[in-house]
């Protein structure tokens, strides 16, 4: 029997934020307050994730300027690892290198080689404040990277040069959703 409810099974889906959006390209600012709105933020975050079918989401991408991030997100040995991080912080890369597709929920339907280490680990709190180390490798390991990245105001396009990056930028004004940069909605499951 299951124990605990379902991640996002009491959130609401919001609208996400595109590449463009001011609010994606600004550090978030620490969590300070801890309480029921954290919560329910959290929640939201998930929802809004699973309705995207994403597989992290930083709370800038709903247009809150938080450092907060959720995920639900295999390894490459297809592990699950899924939980939620306050105030992350990125205090460990190493592995090699590895060139992967990296997509991203502010950038819909577009991916490119985007190079990341190959393991990494977070540190911060949960929600409640209670200390957490998230240790990840492989894809996991560029979900965690992605997500810090995001909260720091960085998009995996600000990691890639040359053609890599013109590539993505064109797609990205060619995309059906480009000049609605401020927000897409998405339809709850």
């Amino acid at each position: 029997m299951r124990r605990g409810s379902i991640p996002g099974s009491s959130g609401q889906v919001r609208p996400m934020r595109l590449l463009g959006d001011r609010g994606l390209a600004a550090s978030c600012a620490e969590v300070t307050a801890f309480g029921p709105d954290l919560g329910r933020l959290v929640e939201d975050m998930f929802a809004t994730m699973y309705a995207a079918n994403g597989v992290g989401l930083a709370a800038n991408q709903i247009g809150v300027g938080l450092r907060v991030f959720v995920y639900d997100c295999p390894d490459d040995e297809d592990v699950r690892h899924v939980g939620h991080i306050v105030n992350p912080r990125l205090v460990e890369t190493g592995g090699v290198t590895v060139r992967g597709p990296e997509g991203c929920l502010s950038l819909p339907g577009l991916e490119a080689g985007t190079e990341r280490f190959d393991e990494a680990v977070v540190e911060g709190v949960t929600v409640d404040g209670a200390p957490v180390r998230v240790r990840g490798t492989g894809f996991f390991a560029r979900c965690l990277q992605h997500e810090c990245d995001h909260l720091d105001g960085g998009l995996y396009v600000d990691r890639l040069a040359g053609m890599r990056r013109w590539r993505v930028l064109r797609a990205a004004r060619r995309a059906p959703w480009a000049g609605r940069t401020e927000m897409l909605r998405i339809a709850a499951p």
